[in-house]
């Protein structure tokens, strides 16, 4: 028996009889209580199928069922054995992005994945603004109600059209998403997210039919639980990716993006906490940033070499050391920006290579590519023709590193932890993907602990939506979860900023937290 959300089995009735004039329904419910499902309720759609369906197919059928958060619902009734058809939904509902998988869910194997701006992002790039313009406006408010569900509907044809499965018969579908973006996909308020004392509409909403939330599915939605206003279902998806609330060690999970969501913790204890990191982080306030799309620049490496032309605009006929510019740009092609893991790049390689100081500060004389922008009024790096790197670019960036070390540090040391304490590190999203792990420890953005212990673990939120919608029991199991778990608003910690400036430099002022980085560095030149 399929121990996921939803089920479709296959029945062998025995047709009635004078002796056996058990109704059509009953005949159902009493097989499926042989096969263990229990109590079973029937929709009314399923019930005005029964005839003259049940007859016409000799009595043999495929009935879909769906977990409702207590009991299994009987949302589909087929002719013959059609329980190979059994397909769900798994959605990570990111401000920015959604992404969307179909499952088999007989087998776990995920068909095909695709991904599409939210369309929310015609009502504001953040997330603030969008707040900002449904506030008390049910009109406006139900505009962005609809542009969150047209973007997962039209996840769901381009998935139907790619596959030739008819994805309006999945039986299931699982959302993981911020607190905002779950309140926006019911057609809640989420002001409440944003102001005191943050007391939101709805933080477990759990099971909800997707035709009420104008999801053409057969079944229900169920949308991941949130711990606090800005700790949403996509962290509580994460814990659930990672595993990290059944492991016995200690773990510290961080979804890195504009904004920061740690937890730390075991199967004893979950302390978690978020806050603003930074847009830089997703190439955001960066001059040439840009997201990790083709044409971003994701990986940079600089060398010495002789002569220094990184292009015609960047040549200077002076005796300085010269450096060439390795790119790994996404598609292959010519270069159109830089999004986040380029970036920590360029900042490593620029500090290893003495290009700027411990504060992030340019040393113009150290080489060619490093000129003054009178444009700008600034400094800046040509790191492709036509490209530079700003030293406003390097000091947003540092700002954005100091508050996501912060975070990890602060929350360490409630727990009277120690990086040595921590086996594991896992880095969430799209940014911990493709970041060098060795680049982020050089600029001080991760800890200075065995590489071995850091993993990249992708779009977890998806992940875990992917994982409850296969396995039941993670239902039973997220109430635990949220108890567990202590939330910390890292606004309200007095000393943060004082915290954050000490983390300001790179990697940081106090460079025996990096012995790695400091074997790799001349510390003459900065004396």
């Amino acid at each position: 028996m399929n121990c996921g959300i939803s089920q479709r089995i296959y029945l062998e009735l025995v047709p009635p009889a004078e002796e056996d004039n058990r109704s059509s329904w009953q005949r159902i419910c009493d097989s499926l209580q042989k096969k263990g499902c229990g109590d079973v309720k029937a929709s009314a759609f399923v019930l005005r199928k029964l005839y003259p369906l049940c007859e016409e197919a000799g009595w043999k059928l495929t009935i879909s069922l769906c977990y409702d958060g207590r009991d299994w619902e009987a949302v589909d009734l087929e002719a013959g054995d059609t329980s190979d058809a059994h397909y769900g939904l798994a959605v990570d509902l990111g401000s920015t992005t959604v992404a969307m998988q179909l499952l088999n869910c007989n087998t776990g194997e995920v068909l095909v994945q695709e991904s599409a701006y939210n369309q929310q992002i015609a009502f504001g790039e953040d997330i603030l603004t969008r707040i900002f313009y449904s506030k008390d406006q049910p009109e406006q408010l139900e505009e962005i109600r609809l542009a969150t569900v047209n973007t997962i509907t039209g996840l769901m044809e381009r998935i139907a059209a790619q596959t030739g499965i008819d994805t309006k018969k999945c039986l299931s579908m699982v959302v993981a998403g911020n607190t905002t973006m779950t309140h926006f996909l019911i057609g809640m308020d989420a002001f409440c997210v944003f102001s005191a004392p943050y007391a939101v509409q709805a933080d477990q909403p759990g099971f909800l039919k997707g035709k009420e939330l104008d999801i053409p599915i057969r079944g229900y939605v169920f949308c991941y639980p949130g711990k606090a206003n800005y700790l949403g279902g996509d962290i509580i998806s994460g814990m659930v990716a990672t595993d990290l609330y059944h492991r016995e060690s200690i773990s510290l999970f961080f979804d890195v993006g504009t904004n920061g969501e740690l937890v730390v913790g075991n199967r004893d204890f979950l302390l978690c906490g978020a806050g603003a990191a930074g847009p830089a982080l997703e190439g955001g306030v960066v001059k040439t940033g840009m997201r990790a799309a083709e044409g971003a620049v994701q990986h940079i490496r600089l060398s010495h070499a002789d002569p220094v032309l990184v292009s015609a605009e960047c040549a200077r006929q002076k005796e300085k050391a010269a450096y060439t510019v390795q790119l790994d740009v996404i598609g292959g092609g010519a270069p159109t920006g830089i999004c986040g893991s380029g970036i920590i790049d360029l900042i490593s390689e620029l500090f290893l290579h003495r290009l700027i100081d411990l504060r992030g500060k340019f040393v113009p004389e150290s080489s060619d590519a490093i000129a003054y922008r009178p444009e700008e009024g600034e400094y800046a790096f040509c790191y492709a023709p036509g490209l530079w790197f700003y030293q406003s670019d390097i000091l947003e960036f540092i700002r954005t590193k100091a508050a996501a070390y912060t975070m990890m540090e602060y929350l360490l040391s409630e727990t009277e932890l120690g990086l040595e304490d921590v086996a594991d590190f896992y880095m969430a999203g799209a940014f911990g993907t493709h970041v060098n792990k060795e680049s982020a420890v050089n600029i001080g953005m991760y800890p200075d602990v065995d590489l071995e212990r850091i993993h990249a673990e992708g779009n977890t939120s998806l992940k875990g939506a992917q994982m409850l919608l296969l396995d039941r029991q993670i239902v039973e199991e997220l109430p635990e979860i949220l108890d567990r778990m202590t939330y910390v608003q890292f606004g309200a910690v007095e000393d943060f900023l004082q915290k954050m400036t000490a983390a300001s430099a790179l990697p940081h002022t106090d460079l025996e937290r990096y012995p790695s980085v400091k074997a790799r560095l001349d510390h003459s030149a900065y004396e």
